[in-house]
């Protein structure tokens, strides 16, 4: 699935396309990957990032060729282009903007109506920010829709390599796929201290039994 003078590859790959209100990380998701060489290519009328990323399983090397629609998302109806072929999919949000997530059916919508029946993980991005404005408690859309859901941060790292396993297992048809080497990432900018926030939600409930008069 690569463009028109990408070199193609001999092993396993994938035309994966990343989609997303503008803002809500994808580029930096992409861009953490140090091993794949950073690609622009433009097609006419539409413009589109090609990212190569290769990931070493037990069953071999695969690819995945990340389509990223930066920029692109006041195009409207010409994203068509860019899902065409799509074997794999993630929907991105921002939680800090309930917006983004808000917006997140119309992006499948869009994804389902080019590419029937394809595997689809939604991101819900920046946890590594303090004050998130959508709770995990709040994300039921991937329930509705049977899709695959995982918490990430792109600046740290945080999940990094779960849509890409998710993919290679479902693509693959093989569950016991697994990453036999650690995807090479770019250092992380921030570290999410996940006893902290396991210690505010201690810290929630204690305030909340006695109040409630459960405690």
């Amino acid at each position: 699935m690569a463009l028109p003078n990408q070199q193609q590859v001999d092993y396993p790959n994938f035309k994966l396309v990343i989609v997303g209100d503008g803002g809500t990380g994808k580029t930096t998701f992409v861009k953490r990957h140090l091993t794949g060489e950073f690609e622009k290519k433009y097609e006419p009328t539409i413009g589109v990032e090609v990212h190569p990323l290769d990931f070493f399983t037990n069953c071999g090397k695969i690819r995945f060729y990340c389509w990223d629609t930066a920029g692109q998302e006041k195009f409207g109806g010409l994203r068509d282009g860019y899902y065409i072929h799509g074997q794999c999919a993630i929907i991105m949000f921002d939680v800090t903007a309930r917006l983004t997530y808000k917006n997140v059916p119309i992006w499948h919508r869009d994804l389902c109506r080019v590419c029937e029946n394809i595997p689809i993980v939604l991101c819900g991005n920046k946890v590594d920010v303090k004050n998130r404005q959508v709770k995990a408690k709040q994300v039921t859309f991937h329930r509705k829709k049977n899709l695959q859901y995982y918490e990430i941060s792109a600046k740290s790292n945080y999940n990094f390599e779960k849509p890409f396993l998710y993919f290679a297992r479902k693509l693959a048809g093989d569950p016991n796929l697994h990453f036999v080497e650690s995807p090479a990432l770019a250092p992380p900018e921030v570290e999410i201290d996940l006893a902290a926030q396991k210690d505010k939600l201690w810290i929630g409930l204690f305030i909340f039994l006695p109040v409630c008069g459960l405690l």
